[in-house]
């Protein structure tokens, strides 16, 4: 039990990533963690017993979301993109202008028509929100921030040394933020690219379910480096078209994640691209990893952004096949191997 709620932090959601955040913040505050399921609750106390607990005694659960926003000035969302806006619809009428909200999601939210349609339906730019647009459209919160980069949870569980930006148009947001996490194997950076970021975030989940296919193929370093460095250009190409600067796609939360998920096992994109070109069916390694990935959402919005506006996304639209229409992983990767494109960077 907490015994006083000063510097009493929020997180919203308990899986694998949102366990690392409430750790990384019980370093220094107090924290209350939000959860809707009975399991969940149970496996956040499960975390603080033991010799060596997860989780220290300075994290509260509750399963009322409402009291999050009466107890916690600063609040971290650490769950689905889908689940996100009608999460925050309910915890709407609670939040006020001396609230923080600064969320670690790397998705979108998306109004797919509601019309069928064949094939994949149209989208346009005002059909997909990044968090940061539901929340300034959802509520009146004005302190929003983004979380992001190459933050494997189970490394930041084992206290292994890392960085995260944290990126906001105020300042003060990401003062908030770095005063809270940072320590000295946690270093923040600042972004005042909010856009940017969150754009890396979700796009480089598409380049690492394709870096997990190359691995389960046999492909080398080689091969993985030419994904890598094409995957960049592309979302650098997709990012500058719907509004971000270059800047966080040379920074951390954009090559430094790239990087991270393009060559881990524990990056759930990268093992799901893995499998599949192993031959084991979509569906089975969903079941069996046990969370949402969010990088097969993300493929079908990208896609249908890209086709609606013309953009180059090679990579993406390949991906999608191989997600939505079984194209066989060898022959995808063999085509993007010999895509043809003469030249390397052609839009700076």
């Amino acid at each position: 039990m907490i015994s006083n709620n000063k510097n009493l932090v929020g997180v919203i959601g308990a899986g694998k990533f949102g366990v690392a955040i409430i750790r990384l913040l019980s370093k220094k505050s107090n924290v209350l963690v939000y959860v809707r399921s009975k399991p969940s609750y149970d496996n956040i106390k499960k975390l603080q017993k033991g010799e060596k607990p997860i989780l220290p005694k300075n994290v509260e659960i509750t399963m009322e979301l409402k009291e999050i926003a009466d107890k916690c000035d600063v609040i971290f969302p650490v769950i689905p993109a889908t689940c996100f806006r009608n999460m925050i619809i309910e915890l709407s009428p609670h939040l006020t202008s001396k609230h923080t909200i600064i969320h670690c999601i790397k998705g979108f939210d998306v109004n797919w028509p509601k019309k069928i349609q064949k094939g994949l339906p149209r989208l346009i730019r005002d059909d997909v929100k990044t968090m940061s647009e539901i929340i300034k459209e959802e509520t009146n919160v004005k302190k929003i921030g983004c979380l992001a980069g190459p933050n494997l949870s189970v490394e930041l569980l084992k206290d292994q040394p890392a960085a995260t930006v944290i990126a906001s148009p105020l300042k003060k947001v990401i003062i908030t933020g770095r005063n809270l996490l940072k320590n000295p194997l946690f270093q923040i950076y600042g972004s005042k690219d909010i856009l940017g970021v969150e754009l890396c975030g979700a796009m480089k989940n598409i380049i690492a379910i394709a870096a997990g296919g190359l691995k389960g193929l046999g492909y080398g370093e080689n091969c993985r480096a030419l994904l890598i460095s094409r995957g960049m250009v592309e979302m650098m190409y997709i990012g500058k078209f719907l509004g971000a600067s270059f800047k966080p796609f040379i920074g951390l939360a954009g090559v430094g994640d790239l990087v991270a998920t393009c060559s881990s096992e524990l990056s759930r994109n990268f093992r799901l691209g893995y499998r599949m070109a192993k031959g084991e069916k979509l569906e089975d390694i969903l079941k069996d990893i046990g969370e949402v990935v969010e990088g097969i959402n993300t493929i079908k919005v990208i896609t249908s952004l890209a086709r609606s506006y013309e953009i180059k996304a090679p990579i993406t639209m390949i991906m999608y096949k191989v997600i939505f229409k079984n194209l066989d992983v060898n022959t995808a990767l063999r085509y993007l191997i010999n895509y043809p494109l003469d030249t390397d960077i052609d839009f700076i």
